[in-house]
C-alpha cells in the first residue's frame, strides 16, 4: 500500500506506477536522505514534537538501513517510488510505529529539495579537487615549455610567437575561473529548506536553525515556496559546468589540430590515444574527441533543466521530479571528463622543433619589424604600411623577413640597420614581450606562481 494511499479508492494503474517513479535514479540521493531524516528526527525529538524514545528508535534504524544499504543488502523497488518513501516504509517496517511519526511536519517536497540540495554541495568540492589536480599538471608542463617559441594564433591564421607555457596558463587562467564560480555556487546553495514543509511551513513549533546547523547549512531558507521550488543551485552548477566543458572543448580542439600531421606540436601518450580497425598508422585523439563531443552532451542537461523550470509556478510541481537525471549526468561527465583529460596532458610528448619550424613561417615578427621601426622614430602607422610592403615583396621572392639583406631592407626604410637581425629573432621577439600577462619567461613565471598559489590556497 502507498503511504498516500489514504485518498485513493484504486490501487495505481502499473504503467502510472513505473512511469510515476523515481526510484531508478534518484536512489543515488540515499545518504542524503537518511542523513536528513536523522537530524529531522533529532529536531522533532528537542522539540517536543514527537518522545524522544521514538527518536532513539528512528536513528538507530535509520543507521542500521544505511549500513545495508552501502552493504548492498537493500533492494529498493518502484512500488515506492521514490528514495524517500523507500527508506520510509523499510524504516517503518523494521521498528514500527516508531517510524511513522518520522515524517512528521515534513513533505516529500522539502526533504527532496534538502537531499539534491546536498548532493550538489557534496559533489562541487570533488569537482573542485579535480580541476586544482588539472592546474597543477598545466603547471608542470608550463614550467618545461617556457622558452619553447610556438605560434601564437588569430582566425586560426598564425600572428605572433608566444611561448607553449602561455599558452598552456591560458587555460589555467580559464580553469582558476571555473573553481571561483563552483565556489561561489556552493556558497549560494548551502541554505537549508528542510521546514519548508509542502509549500506553507507546517503548524507544528519546529525549530528550522537547528536542522540547519545539525546539517552543516548557514542557514534555512527564509521562504517556503522558495524552499520547495527553487532548483537556482542546480541550474547554477549546471551553467558552471556547462562553461568548464566548453574550456575543456575548445582545448581539446587544440590537442586534436596540434596532433595531426599539419602540426604536429604534440604526441600523445599511447596509453591516451586509440588506433584504426582498418588503418595501422592511425593514432587517433579520440580522448579529447570524447571530452569535445561531450560538452555538447553537458549543454543539453543545463537546456532540459532550464526548459523544465520555465514554466512551472509556484510552488512544487512533478515536473521537477525531471530536475535529477539531467544534473545527475552533466556532474558524472564532467567527473569522468576532468581527470583523463589531466592525465592525457601530463603525458604528452611536446615536440618544440615543430613548434619553431612552424613559427618561422607565416611572418609572425611582422608586428615586431613594425615595432623596430616605430622604436626608431617612425610613427607606427607608417611603419606598418613599411613592413607590409616588405611582406609583400618577401612572398614574391620567396623569402622571410629576417632572410632579406640589409641593402633589400633599406630600399623602404633607411631606418633598418644591422641590429634588425636580433629584433627580428623569435626568441627576441617572444622575450621582449614583457608586458603583464605575455610570454616573457619573467611573465610565465609570475603566472605559474599565481596559479600554484591559487591552487596552494585550496589545497
Amino acid at each position: 500500500m502507498k503511504l498516500w494511499s489514504g485518498r485513493f479508492g484504486k490501487e495505481t494503474d502499473a504503467l502510472v506506477n513505473d512511469f510515476n517513479a523515481s526510484i531508478h535514479f534518484d536512489a543515488r540521493l540515499y545518504k542524503e536522505d537518511i542523513t536528513g531524516s536523522m537530524a529531522h528526527a533529532t529536531m522533532l525529538g528537542d522539540c517536543g514534537i514527537i518522545p524522544q524514545e521514538d527518536v532513539a528508535k528512528i536513528k538507530a534504524g535509520l543507521t542500521e538501513i544505511l549500513a545495508d544499504i552501502e552493504a548492498g543488502k537493500v533492494e529498493f523497488t518502484a512500488d515506492n517510488e521514490d528514495i524517500h518513501m523507500n527508506v520510509e516504509t523499510l524504516l517503518t517496517q523494521r521498528i514500527g510505529d516508531a517510524g511513522k511519526r518520522l515524517h512528521t511536519a515534513r513533505s516529500r517536497n522539502d526533504q527532496v529539495a534538502l537531499d539534491v540540495r546536498m548532493y550538489v554541495r557534496r559533489e562541487i568540492p570533488v569537482l573542485i579537487d579535480q580541476l586544482l589536480e588539472l592546474e597543477r599538471v598545466l603547471c608542470v608542463q608550463a614550467k618545461e615549455n617556457q622558452t619553447t617559441v610556438m605560434p601564437g594564433y588569430t582566425h586560426l591564421q598564425r600572428a605572433q610567437p608566444i611561448s607553449f607555457a602561455q599558452h598552456l596558463l591560458a587555460y589555467g587562467s580559464m580553469f582558476a575561473r571555473d573553481i571561483t564560480r563552483l565556489e561561489d555556487c556552493l556558497v549560494r546553495l548551502n541554505e537549508c529548506p528542510l521546514g519548508s514543509g509542502a509549500l506553507a511551513g507546517t503548524t507544528y513549533p519546529i525549530d528550522r536553525w537547528h536542522t540547519a546547523k545539525a546539517l552543516d547549512f548557514d542557514r534555512p531558507m527564509s521562504n517556503s515556496l522558495d524552499g520547495v521550488s527553487d532548483r537556482d543551485y542546480a541550474l547554477e552548477v549546471m551553467s558552471d559546468l556547462s562553461i568548464l566543458m566548453m574550456h575543456l572543448s575548445r582545448f581539446s580542439e587544440e590537442i586534436i589540430l596540434w596532433c595531426s600531421w599539419e602540426f604536429k606540436f604534440i604526441e600523445l601518450d599511447d596509453a591516451y590515444a586509440t588506433g584504426s580497425s582498418i588503418m595501422p598508422q592511425k593514432k587517433n585523439p579520440d580522448i579529447a574527441e570524447l571530452v569535445r563531443g561531450k560538452t555538447g552532451r553537458v549543454y543539453g542537461d543545463l537546456m532540459t533543466l532550464l526548459t523544465v523550470m520555465k514554466g512551472i509556478p509556484l510552488a512544487y510541481n512533478k515536473d521537477m521530479q525531471e530536475d535529477k537525471e539531467p544534473l545527475f549526468d552533466a556532474i558524472d561527465t564532467v567527473e569522468m571528463c576532468i581527470p583523463v583529460f589531466a592525465n592525457m596532458l601530463a603525458t604528452m610528448r611536446v615536440l618544440p622543433a615543430n613548434m619553431k619550424r612552424a613559427a618561422s613561417q607565416g611572418f609572425i615578427n611582422a608586428t615586431d619589424a613594425a615595432d623596430y621601426l616605430t622604436k626608431k622614430g617612425l610613427p607606427f602607422r607608417d611603419a606598418y604600411t613599411t613592413v607590409g610592403k616588405l611582406v609583400s615583396y618577401c612572398g614574391e621572392q620567396g623569402k622571410l623577413l629576417e632572410e632579406l639583406s640589409l641593402a633589400e631592407l633599406q630600399t623602404l626604410s633607411p631606418m633598418f640597420a644591422d641590429d634588425v637581425y636580433e629584433a627580428l629573432s623569435l626568441e627576441t621577439c617572444m622575450g621582449d614581450r614583457n608586458s603583464y600577462g605575455g610570454p616573457a619567461v619573467s611573465q610565465t613565471t609570475r603566472q605559474i606562481e599565481d596559479i600554484e598559489a591559487f591552487v596552494a590556497k585550496r589545497k
